[in-house]
């Protein structure tokens, strides 16, 4: 008698699991669909961001989306090693200028404000050095080093001219940029050159043996004579020649037949 009861008792027991276990299967497809959506959403909100950023800062939004990608690989809540925050990695002394600048708001993570910041970086960035790899180079390592790199020839951390490498041909890629080039200030360490080589024209990189030598690195005395640049294990990666792309080759390498001193 005690055993049936028992019995019975573990059927009870069992029927609200058993309930359960035949309703996650229906729930489960539920859950990732409303995840799906909840993601879709928020991209939307993201290309809504850089498509106001973009217009704002007159900057193409393919460049936002392949800074972000390179910075924080779309993690709006990402932080850095050196405190760099958000989708864009601004830091936090440069987001106080930006956001007193800009009238941002006070949540430094907050999608909207944290593009169109790094945007109006991008864009001030751009005001004053005038090339994508200036740009770029100060946007990474801050205006403050890249200056210092212009005047005393310091080379700019590997982590720079990396990030310069990375990115450059992806925002150059169509000529998008929105106002002519104009010839970075004039570099002190040759080695470092390759971080701007560039040209004014589409095809001046297969007219010009030269360009194509530097990307590729030059590796003689000769070549170090007419200011190209000696594969010497010290020169910066090499960006391809490209329109918009830096400083033309012209400004940083000027020729100096009569003398042969390297700039």
């Amino acid at each position: 008698m005690l055993s049936g009861r028992l019995r019975a008792a573990r059927r009870h027991a069992l029927l609200p699991l058993s309930g359960l276990l035949l309703a996650l299967p229906f729930a489960l497809p539920v859950t990732a669909q409303e995840r799906t959506a909840e993601q879709r959403a928020i991209l939307d909100q993201i290309a809504v961001h850089v498509a106001e950023a973009a217009r704002r800062f007159d900057i193409p939004e393919h460049w936002i989306r392949a800074v972000m990608q390179v910075e924080s690989a779309g993690d709006s809540t990402a932080v850095s090693r050196a405190g760099a925050m958000g989708l864009m990695q601004i830091m936090p002394e440069t987001w106080a200028a930006l956001r007193s600048r800009h009238g941002l708001g006070d949540d430094p993570f907050a999608p909207r404000d944290n593009i169109l910041g790094g945007t109006a970086y991008l864009r001030e960035m751009l005001d004053r050095y005038g090339t994508v790899g200036a740009m770029l180079a100060a946007y990474n390592a801050g205006p403050g080093r890249y200056d210092d790199y212009l005047i005393s020839g310091r080379t700019l951390p590997a982590e720079t001219r990396a990030y310069v490498a990375t990115l450059a041909p992806r925002l150059v890629d169509d000529g998008s940029l929105s106002r002519p080039a104009i010839a970075a200030p004039r570099v002190t360490d040759w080695r470092e050159a390759s971080i701007f080589v560039g040209s004014t024209d589409r095809n001046n990189s297969a007219r010009d043996p030269q360009i194509g030598r530097i990307a590729e690195g030059a590796d003689s005395a000769t070549d170090l004579q007419h200011g190209r640049i000696p594969n010497d294990g010290h020169s910066a990666p090499a960006i391809p020649a490209h329109p918009h792309a830096l400083a033309p080759a012209d400004e940083l390498f000027v020729s100096r037949s009569s003398s042969g001193d390297a700039p």
